[in-house]
């Protein structure tokens, strides 16, 4: 509940601008990578080459569907990841943890997984104006992007109370 008094007043919070939540998302894409790169090396990288499939066109298909499923699994990941991890009672990513920020409500609680699922689509429309809705985080008092603002949510530093 400290959480939410500094919010209403404004005081003893510190929000998290954009430079430091840009590291946690570089780590949080250094934690995906390494998880989905090596499934992508082990199907995508064959011995013969990819030029060994011209002509067979089971072989094409078969190619593609695969690296269309691989994609919809890696973006299922995303969501899913970003979603539970800042609805989770650690309220951040591995990124945010290891640079010590959490998501918060308005209330300054944890966030409901469909709160968490909003803010993560919510980001969208930030990336699509010209990544704009991002740098608003650098720009506003409360360091809130437009994905924060839509979903009513905060990045501060954890309370270490």
């Amino acid at each position: 509940m400290e959480i939410l008094d500094n919010l209403q007043e404004n005081k003893n919070v510190e929000y998290a601008g954009f430079w430091i939540r840009f590291v946690a998302y570089l780590i949080d894409t250094f934690v995906a990578l390494a998880v989905i790169g090596p499934i992508f090396v082990m199907f995508f990288a064959p011995a013969e080459g990819f030029s060994s499939l011209a002509g067979d066109t089971d072989a094409m298909l078969l190619y593609y569907t695969s690296l269309v499923g691989l994609g919809l699994a890696n973006n299922i990941m995303h969501v899913l990841y970003f979603s539970l991890m800042e609805s989770s009672k650690y309220q951040a990513t591995l990124g945010k943890m290891a640079v010590g920020i959490v998501v918060v409500g308005e209330d300054g609680n944890k966030i409901s997984f469909g709160r968490a699922i909003g803010r993560y689509f919510s980001k969208i429309i930030s990336g699509i104006i010209l990544m704009i809705g991002y740098i608003m985080a650098g720009l506003d008092s409360r360091k809130q992007a437009l994905h924060d603002k839509i979903a009513s949510t905060f990045v501060v530093y954890k309370n270490e109370d």
